[in-house]
């Protein structure tokens, strides 16, 4: 089935600002009780999440009732609880959502400790998100279907345009994934260099992107699924990121990562303290602990890199920071123009 998802929340996100920017100052209440539990939304993958959420609470005492979302629908999770936040803290959401949110006024500003120790590029100038890792666009190859099929091994995004991958791949859905929405705004900046000058609309992007989806076998909610079916041979080819198709190809898989000659595109993850927090106190001890260099060094076991200086790589079989061609995300512009991104992309790939 090709196309399957309905895009999730869209037009919610194009609310005016306006009507969520009033009463930024936070009112001083009594303090209450809080007991140690603490309510968690993430979009960070279940299994490295547990991992996560098991050390933080064995360091903070608290007891974190935790829920995984794809990126969206964290998105729209927050959107439909404004007047009631069910959750204390949003944890390794997408930065160019955090941004987006900022704006509208649905987070306090925490300065956590070790905060100083992030740099600037790494977190909100005014306090309201602190990034703690990266993670990169990758496409994850079913070696032993491109030999059943005698196809070539792709090293780019153009590549995967020749008609020979007619059916055989497959993408994230960008409204309801990260992975997806920095794919296609990836692509979008490195094909046309005057992005900023013209509208969405406009960019010579989306010519390339019509030739890519002539190929597209589906679009799916997930970032991970997609290398998940490639390496299950429903697909030959996913677009994913890379620590996945890196844990895959351990436990024996026959894929193998590429990283697209065009450079690749990722996303900073990040954490925030929810406006009208339950927990606001025991949200700002786990805020703490998720950029302490305990946290950093297990988010070095999945991630490609971490936004903490001197924590070293925790496992050898992702490529080095330093040695992949990466590039340059806009994510003021994406932030500012996530909304048009989408739109277009339904109207031309949803039907």
């Amino acid at each position: 089935m090709k196309k399957g998802l309905i895009l999730i929340a869209v037009i919610s996100l194009f609310i005016p600002l306006g009507l969520f920017a009033e009463g930024d100052k936070v009112e001083e209440k009594p303090m209450v009780d809080e007991g140690n539990e603490l309510v968690l939304y993430t979009s960070l993958e279940t299994d490295e999440t547990e991992e996560y959420i098991s050390a933080a609470e064995a360091a903070t005492g608290l007891k974190i009732n935790w829920t995984r979302f794809s990126t969206g629908v964290v998105g729209a999770k927050l959107l439909a609880e404004r007047q009631n936040p069910q959750a204390d803290v949003v944890y390794g959401w997408a930065v160019t959502y955090l941004m987006d949110f900022t704006q509208r006024g649905f987070f306090v500003p925490y300065k956590p400790k070790d905060g100083d120790k992030i740099p600037v590029r790494f977190k909100d100038p005014d306090d309201h998100w602190y990034a703690i890792d990266l993670y990169l666009a990758a496409f994850c190859v079913n070696t032993e279907k491109l030999r059943e099929y005698n196809l070539p091994m792709p090293s780019s995004w153009r590549d995967l345009t020749n008609p020979v991958y007619q059916g055989h791949l497959i993408m994230p859905n960008p409204a309801s994934s990260g992975t997806g929405f920095l794919q296609v705004a990836g692509i979008l900046e490195s094909m046309d260099l005057g992005y900023k000058t013209k509208p969405v609309a406009e960019n010579e992007g989306w010519k390339f992107l019509e030739e890519l989806d002539k190929n597209m076998g589906q679009y799916i909610k997930s970032g991970s699924r997609p290398a998940k079916y490639a390496a299950a041979g429903e697909y030959i080819i996913g677009a994913s990121f890379a620590f996945v198709i890196a844990n895959l190809k351990k436990e024996g898989k026959p894929v193998e990562m590429v990283l697209p000659a065009e450079g690749s595109a990722y996303e900073l993850e990040a954490n925030a303290l929810m406006k009208g927090a339950k927990h606001p106190n025991n949200g700002k001890k786990f805020l703490d602990w998720a950029i302490s260099d305990e946290a950093m060094r297990l988010y070095a076991k999945w991630k490609i890199g971490v936004t903490k200086p001197g924590i070293p790589p925790g496992r050898d079989d992702l490529p080095r920071l330093e040695n992949i061609k990466l590039i340059p995300m806009d994510f003021d512009w994406q932030s500012a123009n996530r909304g048009d991104i989408l739109i277009t992309w339904q109207d031309k790939f949803l039907r």
